[in-house]
C-alpha cells in the first residue's frame, strides 16, 4: 500500500520522474499524458488494481501511480506537495523550455516525498488539520481502459488484419501445392494411359 511512481510533465514531455518499481506503467502513463487536456484539471484513472492520479495546472502535470487500496486523499496530498516544491524551485520559463528529463534532478525530491507520504501514518491527519489539500470528492474518476480503448481496438484490428493476411498467404500456398500435386497426378496418369495404349497397339500388331 504505497505510492509507486511519480512525475512532473509539460504536456506529454516528462521533465522529472521517479519509481522504485518496474513494469509497463510508464507506457500507460504516456498514454494518459497524451490525453490530458491543456486546461486545469484533477483526475483519477483506474487501471487494473492501480490508480493514476494527476493535477494539471498552467500547462504542468503532476502525476502519481498508487495501489487502489491507498485511497485518493494521500496521493493528492502528495501531488499538491510536489507541485508546491517544484514551483518553489523552478521558474515557469525553465519548465516551459526544458528538454525531456531535463529537470530530472527533481526526481530526488519526488523520491523523498514518495517515501514520506507512503510510510508516515500521520501524513493524512496532518494534511487534514492544516487544510493544505482540497477535498478530492469533486475529482473525476475514469477507467484508463476507456482512454486506451480506441488504441486497443486499432491494435486488435491490425492483429486481425495480419492474421487474415497470413491465413490468405497460407491458403494460397496450400492451393498452389495442391494444384501442382493434382497436375503431376494427372500427368502421370496420362503418361501411364498413353504407355498402356502404345503397348496395346504394339501387342495387336504382333498378333
Amino acid at each position: 500500500m504505497s505510492l509507486i511512481y511519480g512525475l512532473v510533465a509539460r504536456g506529454s514531455v516528462i521533465l522529472a520522474e521517479h519509481t522504485d518499481s518496474s513494469g509497463n506503467f510508464t507506457q500507460v502513463t504516456q498514454a494518459i499524458l497524451e490525453k490530458i487536456p491543456p486546461n486545469n484539471s484533477k483526475l483519477t484513472y483506474v487501471y487494473d488494481r492501480y490508480l493514476f492520479h494527476y493535477i494539471c495546472e498552467d500547462g504542468l502535470t503532476y502525476l502519481c501511480m498508487a495501489d487502489d487500496s491507498f485511497g485518493r486523499r494521500i496521493p493528492f496530498a502528495f501531488l499538491q506537495d510536489i507541485k508546491e516544491k517544484f514551483l518553489a524551485n523552478y521558474s515557469k520559463d525553465r519548465a516551459n523550455t526544458a528538454l525531456p528529463y531535463g529537470m530530472n534532478e527533481f526526481s530526488k525530491v519526488i523520491e523523498k516525498q514518495m517515501k514520506y507520504f507512503s510510510n508516515n501514518p500521520d501524513v493524512d491527519k496532518i494534511k487534514q488539520v492544516h487544510g493544505e489539500v482540497e477535498q478530492v470528492k469533486d475529482v473525476m474518476v475514469t477507467n484508463i481502459e476507456r482512454v486506451l480503448a480506441r488504441g486497443e481496438r486499432i491494435e486488435l484490428l491490425v492483429n486481425k488484419t495480419d492474421n487474415l493476411n497470413q491465413q490468405a498467404f497460407a491458403f494460397r500456398k496450400r492451393s498452389t501445392a495442391l494444384r501442382r500435386s493434382m497436375w503431376w497426378k494427372n500427368t502421370k496418369l496420362m503418361i501411364l494411359l498413353g504407355f498402356v495404349i502404345i503397348v496395346s497397339i504394339k501387342l495387336k500388331l504382333f498378333i
